[in-house]
């Protein structure tokens, strides 16, 4: 049976209704910040969907030392504590073991980033804060390699762990989904969520930057869900060309109800046959 993750007041599963995780690549500035996030719940939950609100405060790993990484983390705790206090349920990725247990008192799930899915301290310290943790599979894993990755949390006391797939190296600067990767990650029990957004990728073809395919999510995303999944998770942005991190890759805002739409659809249908 699929295993259920209880956050705020409902359910993550791969049997649920699918959970929407949506928000900015990176925090910019808070008008922004408050702005995409009230209007992204707004939208969300008139479907009946679950909503997180994502967002990172560090981009420890861009491609340039001269990119914008964010605000960094003292900007991030007040940020991320003031969308608590609006009523948000929220998600951030950590890097360094130092952030951990400050995230973990404002934020709902804690993100292991795909670059660093493997790093045995930064897991053990995720796991130890009790909160459930969004695992990014590295896109140079195989979805077998994701079962030891449980496997470490289970040793470090902590079950409450969704699969993320985020593509897979293609050849150089190239990301591909293999669907059924997806289907493999499912067999392990866990939620499995859909991270389209970064699946759009193009690693470098901006050479300072990342390319992007976000004309495509609506394909990639319906593809992803048809699978019947718990959650996915996309970046959103008002101005996407304007963005200060991966907007190639990002769904301009304006259009984000209708892509929702159009996976609903989806999961419905599939839905109905679990």
């Amino acid at each position: 049976m699929t295993q259920k993750i209880k956050v705020s007041d409902f359910e993550i599963s791969n049997s649920k209704k699918l959970t929407v995780i949506a928000g900015l690549n990176v925090l910019e500035n808070d008008e922004l910040t408050f702005k995409v996030a009230d209007e992204l719940k707004a939208i969300v939950e008139s479907k009946g969907n679950p909503f997180i609100f994502k967002a990172s405060f560090d981009k420890a790993n861009r491609s340039s030392v001269d990119s914008y990484r964010g605000p960094g983390l003292d900007e991030g705790l007040r940020t991320f504590s003031e969308l608590r206090r609006l009523g948000h349920t929220l998600i951030t990725d950590v890097h360094e073991i130092n952030q951990v247990k400050k995230i973990a008192d404002v934020v709902d799930i804690i993100q292991i980033p795909a670059f660093l899915c493997r790093q045995t301290d930064l897991i053990k310290e995720v796991c130890e804060t009790g909160k459930p943790i969004n695992v990014k599979k590295g896109q140079f894993l195989s979805p077998n390699q994701m079962e030891n990755i449980i496997s470490k949390c289970d040793s470090f006391g902590n079950n409450q762990i969704l699969l993320c797939e985020r593509g897979t190296s293609f050849g150089y600067d190239n990301l591909v989904v293999d669907m059924l990767g997806i289907s493999k990650l499912k067999t392990f029990k866990s939620p499995v969520i859909f991270d389209v957004t970064h699946s759009l990728q193009l690693p470098g073809q901006g050479q300072t930057s990342a390319g992007g395919r976000a004309e495509q999510a609506v394909d990639l995303a319906k593809a992803g869900v048809a699978l019947g999944i718990a959650g996915i998770f996309i970046e959103v942005h008002p101005d996407p060309k304007n963005a200060l991190c991966d907007g190639p890759s990002a769904t301009s805002l304006d259009k984000f109800e209708n892509l929702l739409d159009e996976v609903n659809k989806v999961d419905n249908a599939v839905k109905d046959f679990i």
